[in-house]
């Protein structure tokens, strides 16, 4: 989703608590990534894989020019022959430790054994983030967490589109002016569209 759309997305969730409640997670991944450099590390449930949420944070990291937001993904089947960027099993939560940021996606009940994955890293040291779907096992985990209830406005996915944009977001959104909303989009297609500055 381009920047574009995920403004437009702002725009009609506008009045919700989503767009604030995202830039809060993002707020609080930003300030767990970025300052230890220890590495994030995403991973989904059995069933859900949040490839779509790392592609999403590794183009923020590029467009944001923090390296400290692209992930690893963590996968619960690692095939032979997978590229490198998709060959990382459970096993690599069993390092996680402190300075590293554990960010689960977890629409349902994670198993057993993901669970206890999550509990030992965060023993460890590491910060634990949740994008969950209520489970209170999962959000007794986690130091920060945003739940996308059955039921809400919004479904994960776009939740994860508002988290991942706010995350690689520069600076705070200026406050709401009484300007037209063609106006406000016209603004922000300009500013995309603009070259960059010059790099001396």
């Amino acid at each position: 989703m381009d920047a574009v759309r995920v403004a437009l997305l702002r725009e009609v969730l506008a009045g919700t608590e989503w767009p604030r409640a995202a830039r809060r997670f993002a707020g609080a991944l930003r300030s767990s990534v970025v300052p230890h450099r220890g590495g994030l590390l995403l991973v989904g449930t059995a069933e859900y894989e949040p490839w779509h949420l790392a592609a999403h944070l590794v183009d923020e990291s590029a467009w944001s020019g923090l390296p400290e937001l692209a992930p690893t993904l963590v996968r619960h089947r690692v095939r032979p022959g997978d590229p490198a960027h998709l060959a990382v099993g459970l096993g690599r939560l069993e390092g996680a430790g402190r300075g590293v940021t554990l960010l689960m996606v977890a629409p349902e009940r994670p198993d057993a054994g993901l669970l206890q994955r999550v509990h030992d890293a965060r023993r460890a040291g590491a910060t634990v983030l949740s994008l969950d779907g209520g489970d209170e096992e999962v959000r007794g985990l986690a130091h920060e967490t945003l739940t996308v209830a059955e039921g809400a406005e919004v479904d994960l996915d776009t939740v994860q589109h508002l988290v991942s944009a706010a995350a690689g977001e520069n600076s705070l959104p200026s406050p709401r002016g009484t300007r037209r909303f063609r106006d406000r989009l016209s603004g922000l297609a300009d500013r995309l569209t603009a070259p960059p500055p010059p790099r001396w």
